[in-house]
């Protein structure tokens, strides 16, 4: 089968046309910004890549697969509806061609969706399942963020965010999941969503979907999870948390470090103890829902805990890029206020007395509609120094919306403006996190280059 993916450079996208070729079939693609290290990997698999959408599909392609960053108006997706050919979403052809017939274990919430799916994907691996699994970031355990596995198990980050330009729902209702995570609910994606009742009615769709003979595994301290279940439950339940002893599952730091001792309990009873390289109550919650989830297919508690012994992390969350003169660098995916408190508080944890410098893009749709406001002020509280970068994107002003913050926050409209303050005033001890969802317009590399040379002269 010939497959032409359109949008093939994203994560996700990106993912499905990799298990396509992994599955045999001769998989081509287009982006508008064919661009490393996707392009790098994809043609690496021999699929062939076009920049931009202009040249026609060729009639010999049986599958148009669809991502959901082209709409109405753009040349060639209304070239594909006159042409009467058939298509797909990414979501779609994902379920009917791989999906079908296997145990899905999906992770779905607004944050740590994807340390999750890395962390159960791992796991399962660890303990000899070899699990397909498709993850919207690259896991440092496989080195590769997909691929069509070799038995039942597939393990997939379910997103809620629209599934294309024709499927307005949430790609997650497609998956079919016999095993649900749900970390948490809160109000994101505000170019697409109303409100969180309307983030909700997605969710209980999704809900609908387990089997009885499924389990969802839920945040025990999450006031929207508890409004979605009340709407209804069809499925067998258990529910964890680090903050609730009275979760099904529930975990302890022992210690906590550059390896931190963790305890797990499962209904009152000792269930092991592992030292894994998290850190912040929400890595530990990640962890206690790949542990049950993984418990569900059979994986023992204390082979789950040996496997996040070995755990690796995932590319740009909260990854340490490496240390230059006494600065460390990291590098975090956080674009939400929630996911930037926890990012913060996380590194805190490990960093102690030394300085907290953190750098924001606000860049996802949501961000650049200024929605969360207040809530981003006060997502800095434990950072010493707080850079942002502003520009004419925004629907705001940092300086006002973030004025709370006070003579910690330094905003700048131009990268190279930011380069220059942070190198100004940057000394040994310091810990930069640099926090975006996109590329920050090639700011992690160019502080890096600059701190490298820097220590090299002195």
């Amino acid at each position: 089968m010939r497959v032409h993916v359109l949008g093939i450079c994203g994560t996700f996208m990106g993912g499905i046309a990799a298990i396509a070729k992994e599955a045999g079939h001769d998989v081509s693609g287009a982006d508008q910004n064919v661009y490393p290290p996707m392009s790098t990997q994809l043609r690496d698999l021999g699929i062939s890549l076009v920049q931009g959408y202009d040249a026609e599909i060729d009639r010999s392609v049986d599958h148009v697969v669809v991502g959901n960053a082209l709409s109405r108006g753009k040349p060639v997706v209304e070239a594909l509806l006159d042409s009467g050919r058939a298509y797909y979403s990414g979501p779609q052809w994902l379920s009917e061609h791989v999906l079908r017939d296997r145990w899905v274990l999906a992770v779905s919430g607004t944050h740590g969706k994807t340390t999750t799916t890395s962390m159960l994907a791992w796991i399962l691996e660890y303990a000899g399942l070899k699990p397909g699994f498709l993850v919207g970031g690259v896991p440092s355990n496989f080195g590769i963020s997909a691929r069509l596995g070799e038995s039942p198990y597939f393990v997939v980050e379910a997103d809620e965010y629209d599934t294309a330009f024709f499927d307005k729902r949430s790609k997650f209702v497609h998956y079919r999941p016999r095993t649900l995570i749900v970390n948490n609910i809160e109000y994101d994606h505000a170019d697409i969503f109303a409100d969180v009742d309307a983030i909700l009615w997605q969710f209980h769709q999704l809900l609908r979907t387990v089997p009885r003979s499924g389990l969802i595994v839920a945040n025990a301290v999450d006031a929207n999870i508890d409004r979605l279940l009340s709407r209804g439950v069809w499925t067998p339940l258990t529910r964890f948390s680090a903050r609730d002893r009275g979760a099904q599952w529930w975990g302890n730091y022992d210690s906590v470090g550059e390896r931190s001792r963790v305890s797990v309990v499962k209904e009152g009873v000792a269930v092991g103890s592992a030292t894994v390289p998290l850190l912040g109550v929400h890595n530990l919650e990640n962890a206690l829902a790949a542990i049950a989830a993984a418990g569900h297919v059979g994986v023992a508690p204390d082979v789950a805990l040996a496997a996040l012994a070995q755990f690796k992390g995932v590319k740009r969350r909260l990854e340490l890029r490496g240390t230059f003169g006494g600065i460390a660098l990291y590098e975090d995916f956080a674009h939400h206020p929630t996911a930037i408190a926890t990012t913060l508080a996380g590194l805190k944890s490990r960093a102690g007395a030394k300085r907290i410098v953190a750098v924001m893009e606000p860049r996802s749709n949501t961000m650049r509609m200024g929605v969360h406001g207040d809530a981003l002020a006060q997502s800095f509280a434990v950072a010493d120094r707080v850079f942002v970068l502003g520009g004419s994107t925004l629907g705001w002003d940092p300086a006002d919306t973030l004025a709370a913050v006070g003579s910690r926050l330094v905003v700048t409209t131009d990268v190279d403006a930011l380069l220059k303050g942070l190198l100004a005033e940057l000394a040994a001890g310091d810990q930069v996190v640099l926090m975006s969802n996109g590329s920050f317009q090639g700011l992690p590399a160019l502080l890096q280059g600059e701190l490298e040379k820097r220590h090299a002269a002195s």
